[in-house]
């Protein structure tokens, strides 16, 4: 039996709880014990599950921020972005996977939704083994000691017109066939860390019928992402085509529930708010992204009060910290509204509590991993931060995740758990050397000329 008896304050649903511990029986929460709290063991949460990520974009973070066009946008960044992607291998994949994910463990992320549409060769051949770049991905998750959801991408045009696939967009695409064929394959490994869903890419990229025929032949249960309305310009062209909005035909001809997060979801209608809601789905919002591509701001107060469920990504990586997803969550609106502590609820009065509960709250049904609670049967993935910091100086445990979210920009997790295993200590990672040295080594390859 491993047990930890010695948390000064463990995170519960109903908040923290100063008498109390966890004992562990293999990766999973045998019971929540009784303990006496213990000033030196630090504040102990659910690791927080990042609900979406391009791990490839890791190594183009920093690389887009020149003007290219006086009305730079995403379709603009897009272009940086297929320049790097055309020069991955599994190789490289692997090494700017694993450096990004043990920055992830560092910062406090336990679980990650790799939303993966990086198939085949640069020409959009098949690699030997179809699955490569996927299992790139899976060995990177095992080696740095992260819970991983794989998310194969379905990608079949190039446009809601139907268009075909660009040259660029070549790498990513795959009939039906060939993509059940991949799903099935990863299904096979997965195990106690590894989880496999789907992802559709967007409306634009899946038509109707494809869409319709994947939901018929993939098992029911499984984890189902899509990138939905986060530009004005897909609104524009999904009105022209489709004569409906994108969230507005997604829930009208997709039977879509609480296995669903919808991915950005940025522009939406009041009805469209109370249909994501009412329907049981996530929205996975990424605000350091969406910031810096100039996608928009969600409509985060509204959502909240019609009882949508929500969690974080960190998507393009250009910030790996879900402190700073969630301070910009509620900084987005204050800056919208002109007025401050935007999320909360009536249960608390804090932003950061409030905050917290709901990105945690979204972990399993979005992951398909027993993940966001400290409570019997669920994985033993937890942080600690770092009681004696100076930015918790004095802390009570009222202010103590208003401190962490919202105060200076120290990494504050001291010690991160996956499957009860120790996969971070003292802000470290146990291979951040090793990782660090392959990574730069592979960005080097990359971005050579």
């Amino acid at each position: 039996m491993d047990e930890l008896r010695d948390a000064s304050l463990l995170w519960t649903p109903a908040g923290w709880r100063g008498d109390a511990g966890l004992d562990v029986q293999g990766p999973r929460i045998a019971q929540v014990l009784p303990a006496e709290p213990s000033w030196d063991g630090g504040w102990v949460l659910p690791g927080i599950p990042n609900l979406h990520s391009h791990a490839f974009q890791r190594a183009m973070a920093g690389l887009a921020e020149r003007q290219t066009h006086p009305q730079d946008s995403f379709w603009t960044w897009r272009e940086t972005m297929y320049r790097i992607a055309a020069r991955f291998d599994p190789d490289s994949l692997h090494a700017v996977a694993a450096q990004l994910y043990a920055e992830m463990l560092e910062a406090g992320y336990t679980t990650v939704c790799e939303f993966h549409y990086l198939h085949h060769a640069s020409d959009g051949t098949p690699y030997a083994d179809p699955a490569a770049m996927s299992k790139a991905l899976i060995a990177a998750a095992r080696d740095t000691g992260i819970r991983l959801t794989l998310l194969p991408v379905l990608y079949m045009t190039g446009g809601f017109d139907r268009r075909p696939l660009s040259e660029r967009q070549r790498r990513f695409g795959h009939d039906l066939d060939g993509f059940l064929r991949l799903f099935e394959s990863l299904r096979a490994i997965e195990d106690d860390t590894l989880r496999v869903g789907v992802a559709f890419h967007s409306l634009r990229a899946v038509p109707p019928d494809a869409m319709a025929a994947a939901l018929d032949a993939l098992p029911k249960g499984i984890p189902l992402h899509i990138h939905v309305a986060e530009q004005i310009g897909e609104v524009q062209d999904c009105l022209a085509i489709r004569n409906a909005r994108p969230v507005e035909w997604l829930l009208d001809h997709a039977p879509v529930d609480a296995g669903w997060t919808l991915v950005h979801a940025t522009h939406l209608t009041p009805g469209e708010i109370a249909g994501i809601a009412g329907s049981g789905a996530t929205v996975a919002i990424c605000p350091t992204t969406e910031a810096n591509l100039g996608d928009g701001l969600f409509p985060l107060r509204d959502y909240l009060d019609a009882g949508g469920a929500w969690g974080i990504g960190s998507d393009s990586h250009i910030s790996v910290s879900p402190v700073e997803e969630l301070r910009w969550l509620e900084y987005g609106q204050r800056l919208h509204t002109r007025h401050r502590n935007i999320a909360v609820s009536a249960a608390s009065s804090s932003a950061g509590e409030t905050l917290l509960h709901g990105t945690l709250a979204s972990g399993a049904r979005a992951t398909g991993h027993g993940v966001g609670a400290l409570v019997p049967g669920a994985m033993a993935d937890w942080i600690a931060l770092d009681e004696k910091a100076p930015a918790f100086a004095g802390a009570r445990p009222g202010d103590v995740v208003d401190r962490w979210l919202f105060a200076g920009n120290r990494n504050l997790v001291r010690e991160v758990r996956v499957a009860g295993e120790t996969v971070v200590t003292c802000g470290r990672h146990r291979d951040h050397e090793a990782i660090a040295v392959r990574y730069r080594q592979a960005v080097e390859r990359l971005l050579a000329d």
